[in-house]
């Protein structure tokens, strides 16, 4: 399974087109992904693929306030509204651990969507800990590099958290895969799905690739 981040709804298509099984939709990639618009929402809900939001009020750490966690609520609500599939949700608390008791209102809120917990996993103080936690919270999956600058580079650590959640939920490795490397990040982790921008063409080709 490929996941592809997209901010506009030609790259939805395009993603879909190249063979992604799901997409996350975004605006402002440029600062990791923020929530997309009512809009794109909607319109990416008739793609015969699952569609994902995120949901990310502002750009920076993930230390969200109660007004900013309001609007996550609402945005959570407008993602159900429009008929996607799922949310991807991460906050963190004042010792930087996962905000639990945000996190459990998000999740409730959520209800039947697919859930991912986002990389706030991999700035947290011990990330085996959030996984843990992840689970028991209603989580998915968790994306994750393996709390390194890319998945290559985390890939030890992403191996150990496959092993760590026993199948209770899916450890996706993303950030710095290549079509050149997600194969073998892949057979070193034991994941069976990934996620990346896939911003760049390949050489010679038009088509996307994996970034």
């Amino acid at each position: 399974m490929l996941e592809v981040c997209v901010d506009t709804l030609a790259g939805a298509v395009a993603a879909m087109q190249g063979g992604a099984g799901r997409v996350e939709l975004c605006s402002s990639l440029s600062e990791g992904g923020l929530t997309p618009s009512a809009g794109l929402m909607q319109a990416a809900s008739s793609l015969p693929i699952p569609c994902y939001a995120m949901i990310r009020p502002r750009c920076g750490l993930f230390h969200f306030s109660d007004a900013e966690t309001e609007i996550m609520l609402l945005d959570i609500a407008t993602a159900r509204d429009a008929g996607l599939a799922g949310v991807v949700l991460g906050a963190q608390a004042d010792d930087d651990s996962l905000n639990l008791p945000m996190l459990a209102k998000l999740v409730e809120a959520s209800g039947p969507l697919g859930k991912t917990l986002h990389r706030v996993i991999d700035v947290v103080p011990d990330p085996f800990l959030a996984l843990d936690q992840a689970v028991l919270l209603g989580f998915d999956r968790v994306l994750t590099s393996g709390a390194k600058p890319t998945a290559p580079e985390g890939a030890a650590m992403i191996k150990q958290m496959m092993t760590r959640a026993g199948g209770a939920l899916s450890v996706m490795p993303g950030c710095g895969l290549s079509s050149e490397n997600v194969a073998d990040v892949m057979r070193q982790t034991g994941a069976y799905e990934v996620h990346a921008a896939c911003n760049l063409a390949a050489a010679g080709d038009p088509a996307f690739s994996i970034s």
